[in-house]
């Protein structure tokens, strides 16, 4: 009986830290090539994500519930988009865009929040909505 009781701890200690890397908050995506697409949900505080996409058909989705977020996208070439949205206080959201259709949607609803973003090259288009104080936007567009 005891051998099995220390057999099923082994197990559940094993077990667990294989699976603690999915609760540290972190999430980084990598994507080149082809037909992108991402995602993206977090809920509590202190989470990043980051997202840098290459040449195609990007697009990236974050949303973010909770205090001190970070989120953070960066996208190359054609079709591009991104669209953060973050409920909280004090997050931080990024987009860099460079290249083709492009187009971003941030939105941030809470106190002490930080948005910025840059557009590069071809058809551009922004759309930063901040609902709370003490909220900074900085935001630069060259299209063509």
């Amino acid at each position: 009986m005891i051998k099995n009781i220390v057999i099923a701890a082994t197990l559940v200690a094993s077990l667990g830290a294989f699976s603690a890397p999915a609760i540290a908050n972190d999430i980084f995506i990598n994507q080149s090539g082809y037909s992108h697409s991402a995602g993206g949900n977090q809920n509590g505080w202190g989470n990043r994500i980051g997202i840098v996409q290459d040449g195609w058909r990007n697009s990236v989705t974050t949303n973010q519930y909770g205090n001190r977020n970070v989120a953070a996208s960066g996208q190359s070439g054609w079709r591009n988009s991104a669209t953060t949205w973050q409920n909280g206080n004090r997050n931080e959201a990024g987009v860099g865009q460079f290249g083709n259709n492009h187009s971003s949607v941030l939105t941030q609803d809470g106190n002490g929040n930080v948005t910025a973003g840059v557009q590069v090259g071809n058809n551009c288009a922004a759309t930063v909505d901040q609902r709370g104080s003490g909220n900074v936007t900085a935001f630069v567009q060259v299209c063509q």
